[in-house]
């Protein structure tokens, strides 16, 4: 890192703001940046983890969750800003994060991204990190009206509601979708998450595309899912997926983890992606579908809805998946072929206007 900045940004001045933001390198993160730098907000670059190569874009575990960094660097940043990485730390861990903070006078700022952990199949670890997260908070942003009316019954904090930028780059954005002869609907177990029900969600669409002239269901799954030996091995994903493959429209994919621009290929040549979710709260993949103008069906779990346009279908953790609501939904965007879908104009809009907001955020906190 640089020299030492001695600068401190006070409310309504024109000096820089300095963010240590957790993580800095995250997409969220940098969509939240005014493109021409106008916002006067500058986040510090995510601190290479010990193992990482030189050339590595990884954050993770991010090193500025430990009180000692925050001890050496606190000189380095006006605000400290949590947005996600923090799976690892307990509640005793998370406290001495704040009180790091509190020791160096740095105000905090917490992104409410998941009100439920979907890498997490118990909900109580999450819930034990929010006890000490959203009380020490001075202030909180989330993603929607649903899940600021969360954080206001449980823990009595108003959460300021500002969207999720793009995800797709503008170039990317502006591009006409792919011509297509067939409706492909689109599921990703990727490497099966906690919070995936693959199988209940693939034999009820399987159903519904069969019915359907002219329909095929993509399954996609990482090879740690597939081949044995890997992290994720389920043999009975594979199984009840080749099954399912020998009596529908079903064809099923193994590959390694896409890239950007191979993931964006993907969602790009799909008319529909299922999001296979049993419990969650928000979502990356819907925005990006938006951004390209693929349609989502999206759980009644979380508040997805409420996030951008999107069908929906029934499904918790405890009720199971609701069968006709999601046959209804792969019907419905069958029917329709024209997913709502952003434009360049509107994301640089709310680019601006999201920057311009956590800018004045940031400074009323320091105030």
């Amino acid at each position: 890192m640089g020299g030492r900045q001695t600068v401190r940004a006070v409310a309504g001045d024109l000096h820089t703001v300095r963010v240590a933001s957790v993580p800095a390198g995250h997409v969220y993160v940098r969509h939240c940046s005014d493109l021409q730098g106008a916002d006067g907000v500058v986040r510090l670059r995510d601190p290479r983890p010990n193992g990482a190569p030189s050339t590595s874009q990884r954050w993770w575990p991010p090193v500025m969750l430990a009180p000692r960094w925050i001890a050496s660097h606190h000189e380095d940043f006006d605000i400290f800003h949590l947005h996600f990485g923090f799976d690892a730390q307990g509640p005793e861990r998370l406290r001495e994060l704040v009180c790091a903070l509190r020791r160096h006078g740095k105000p905090f700022v917490y992104t409410v991204h998941d009100l439920r952990n979907p890498h997490q199949r118990d909900p109580a670890p999450h819930e034990a990190a929010l006890d000490v997260l959203i009380p020490a908070a001075d202030a909180l942003v989330t993603l929607t009206p649903g899940a600021a009316a969360v954080i206001g019954r449980r823990w009595g904090r108003e959460a300021q509601v500002l969207p999720h930028p793009h995800v797709v780059d503008f170039a990317r954005l502006a591009e006409p979708r792919p011509v297509r002869d067939r409706f492909t609907v689109g599921i990703h177990a990727k490497s099966l998450r906690p919070n995936m029900a693959v199988l209940p969600v693939a034999r009820a669409v399987a159903g519904a595309v069969a019915e359907l002239p002219d329909a095929e269901l993509l399954v996609d799954v990482h090879r740690d899912v597939a081949e044995p030996g890997g992290a994720a091995y389920s043999p009975t994903l594979m199984e009840g997926l080749a099954g399912l493959a020998r009596r529908t429209p079903l064809r099923v994919r193994v590959h390694d983890y896409f890239s950007d621009a191979e993931l964006y290929d993907y969602l790009s040549r799909l008319d529909l992606s299922v999001l296979p979710y049993a419990f969650g709260t928000h979502s990356g993949w819907l925005e990006a579908c938006y951004d390209l103008g693929t349609a989502v069906a999206a759980p009644s779990c979380g508040f997805y809805a409420e996030q951008r346009p999107c069908l929906t279908y029934g499904h918790t953790q405890d009720d199971g998946v609701d069968v006709p609501s999601l046959r209804a939904a792969v019907v419905a965007a069958y029917r329709d072929r024209c997913a709502p879908r952003a434009t360049v104009e509107a994301r640089r809009r709310e680019r601006a206007d999201l920057a311009a907001a956590h800018d004045v955020l940031y400074r009323g906190t320091l105030a």
